[in-house]
């Protein structure tokens, strides 16, 4: 099933404050109908929390996926595109090399984890929702660490383990990669995802040349451009002022300036679960209302020159 994304579609990372599963999936239907993302809802429920779902593996059937299923309940007719996430080899190794496995253990078996519970998710959405095309992020919170000096993986093993977790979930599956903190984005690249998702900042125009690159070979960037660390302000001009400003730098730096705005996504930097149910909601709603800007730029530039 083909997935259709316009430009500067929004959605959400995934993880939000609800306590109510219902609850939580008529609300991601209701602000963001285009691109809904299943709901994460470690407030309900220690067990959904990021890695306490990784632990899982392909066992989705408990309490810690019961905001998934339900959102899968919601969209069972549905005949566009929904979101899914889940937990990334890389954090989820990191996880097991803290808890005290060694370095060769931890990530083998993340690895492992990570593939059983790609395909189990997909199986699960095919079963609920058979008709939604599928977008499915691998969420890497732990990339965020890589220019650490007692980063455990070499880049070439990054790649490696990011590829082999996107590799179960294709072909029909639009795949992502989500980190939400500066990383070293040409690892994401190299490793091929259909879409990478990353909070805007100025670390981004370092790494003009990766996403020049991911960009010419049809790859589309979620842009995480609603902050989530600081106090959600009333308004997106300074949200809009500072995408456009990384556009502008990237483009300088030899990207397309077309290709950036059709490209796109339209993201909160990271997840919402910390935040209140009202904040949330805001923050989405201010996704929502920068999207439409972006999608309106893309289409005048498309116009303008005659594409």
């Amino acid at each position: 099933m083909r997935v259709a994304l316009g430009p500067a579609t929004p959605t959400s990372i995934g993880s939000l404050p609800h306590l109510d599963p219902a609850e939580a999936a008529d609300f991601v239907l209701r602000v963001h109908p285009a691109l809904p993302a299943a709901p994460q809802l470690p407030g309900r429920s220690p067990s959904e929390a990021m890695l306490a779902q990784a632990a899982t593996c392909a066992d989705l059937d408990g309490d810690g996926w019961l905001g998934v299923r339900t959102f899968l309940g919601a969209v069972a007719a549905r005949t566009t595109q929904i979101k899914l996430q889940l937990t990334g080899p890389i954090t989820a190794g990191l996880a097991r090399k803290a808890q005290g496995a060694s370095l060769h253990t931890a990530f083998r078996s993340a690895a492992a984890g990570v593939r059983e519970q790609a395909t189990a998710l997909v199986a699960l959405a095919r079963r609920k929702a058979p008709a939604a095309p599928l977008v499915v992020f691998l969420d890497e919170p732990g990339l965020a660490g890589w220019d650490q000096p007692r980063f455990p993986l070499t880049g070439t093993q990054v790649v490696d383990l990011l590829s082999g977790a996107l590799g179960a979930l294709r072909p029909d599956v639009l795949t992502g990669v989500h980190c939400c903190g500066p990383t070293d984005l040409q690892l994401l690249v190299e490793a091929a995802p259909d879409v990478i998702s990353v909070p805007v900042d100025d670390t981004l125009v370092e790494a003009a040349s990766s996403i020049d690159v991911h960009l010419d070979r049809g790859g589309l960037v979620a842009w995480g451009a609603i902050p989530t660390d600081r106090p959600i302000g009333d308004g997106v001009d300074g949200p809009w002022r500072r995408l456009v400003e990384v556009w502008c730098a990237l483009t300088r730096l030899g990207c397309d300036p077309l290709q950036l705005r059709l490209q796109s996504l339209v993201t909160p930097a990271c997840g919402l679960a910390t935040h209140r149910p009202e904040q949330a909601e805001r923050a989405l709603r201010l996704t929502t209302e920068l999207a439409g800007r972006a999608h309106s730029q893309a289409v005048a530039a498309r116009l303008s020159l005659g594409a």
